[in-house]
């Protein structure tokens, strides 16, 4: 295992740095919080231009097809930055779908509009009062005729009004895991979406499909296979949810370092104080820790290992470590760390958001604790 960055991994660290610091500069992101749209046109069109968007997207769909450890390296800069895309919803999760079981017309027809950034497509997956499991898709897709007709209703669709497609899960039998992919026009006829808030402030929504008509062509997959597929491409994105957890914990710990050896009480810099000073030193032990795993969770995955217990691990360390150093950050700052004049609080909400996103600690320890026992 060779965990050290090439050259070339440097000079793409520090072309995403360098492209979030000029378009999404913090003022830009305070900006965007609870936006319809969520996203700044100026930094979409940057990492369309340097092929960022399509980076997992195969050659042959016009995307760069590189692997998870370059993907990582990117997610670390859009957490370093908090940068609001829709680069993890399309060209992660709805790509990866397509890749991994999508037709060859579906493919055609989709990868390179999401490789290019020209089309933005977003999952449809939680629902009310559902986990994270194949059981927590109660939606139904029925069977009328030549199409599927598809009841009920959908939390926290990310980009819902920005997306040119919706990739719907939904249970079309009994089974557990009778769960089937399915692409849904936003527009169609019985389609509702009404925004709602979360801590991280992020651009989400409440869709309700009230006999929505799709064409079985429009299923992706074989039927049934849905579950299977969607946990596959959820293992490979949990660990870029993780990168970028690490890129928010190094940032949010740079500025309150540089914040405790500049602010004073009793005479000296709150950092010369041995119980503050110990604080940041564990987080700083943490992120060493958690960046690690992160990184070998990636370089896995990107020699064909498996990384089914790899991934649920970086992902449950590093978004614990997140959550904890920014609330640690917080106390350092004191009173006004919790004022929405300062920027820790932005880390701080995020940190919590993208902790319960995309399986949170308790079923990524079913997960850990499955692959261990069993």
């Amino acid at each position: 295992m060779d965990l050290d960055f090439t050259e070339e991994h440097e000079m793409l660290r520090e072309m995403v740095r360098g492209v979030c610091a000029e378009y999404a500069p913090l003022e830009v992101i305070r900006d965007l919080e609870d936006d319809a749209k969520g996203y700044p046109d100026e930094l979409w069109k940057q990492l369309i231009e340097l092929g960022l968007v399509g980076i997992l997207v195969p050659e042959a769909y016009g995307g760069q097809e590189q692997s998870l450890l370059e993907a990582a390296i990117v997610y670390e800069e859009f957490g370093r930055a908090l940068a609001p895309v829709p680069h993890f919803h399309s060209a992660v999760l709805c790509a990866g779908v397509l890749v991994a079981a999508g037709s060859e017309e579906q493919k055609e027809s989709w990868l390179p509009g999401i490789a290019s950034g020209e089309r933005i497509l977003t999952p449809a997956w939680l629902e009310p009062r559902n986990g994270f499991g194949a059981k927590g898709v109660q939606m139904r897709a029925e069977v009328d005729g030549a199409d599927f007709v598809l009841s009920g209703t959908k939390l926290h669709v990310n980009f819902a009004t920005a997306a040119d497609q919706w990739l719907v899960l939904a249970r079309t039998g009994e089974a557990e895991e009778a769960v089937d992919l399915f692409l849904v026009d936003p527009r169609a006829e019985g389609v509702t979406c009404s925004q709602r808030l979360n801590l991280g402030s992020e651009t989400t929504y409440r869709v309700e499909l009230d006999k929505v008509r799709v064409r079985v062509g429009d299923r992706i997959g074989a039927a049934g296979t849905g579950w299977s597929t969607w946990h596959g491409v959820m293992n490979d994105a949990i660990v870029l949810a993780a990168a970028q957890a690490a890129g928010g914990a190094k940032a949010a710990l740079e500025m309150t370092i540089e914040y405790a050896q500049t602010r004073e009480q009793f005479g000296k810099p709150l950092g010369a104080f041995q119980s503050i000073s110990h604080y940041l030193a564990d987080a700083a032990t943490s992120i060493e820790g958690g960046a690690t795993l992160v990184t070998e969770a990636a370089w896995a995955r990107s020699m064909g290992k498996d990384i089914t217990l790899l991934a649920p691990m970086a992902k449950l360390f590093m978004c614990h470590a997140y959550r904890d150093i920014t609330a640690m950050c917080q106390q350092v700052w004191g009173g006004v760390g919790f004022t929405i004049e300062y920027d820790i609080q932005l880390y701080f909400r995020r940190a919590k958001q993208l902790q319960i996103s995309w399986w949170d600690d308790r079923y990524l320890s079913e997960l850990v604790a499955a692959q261990e026992l069993d």
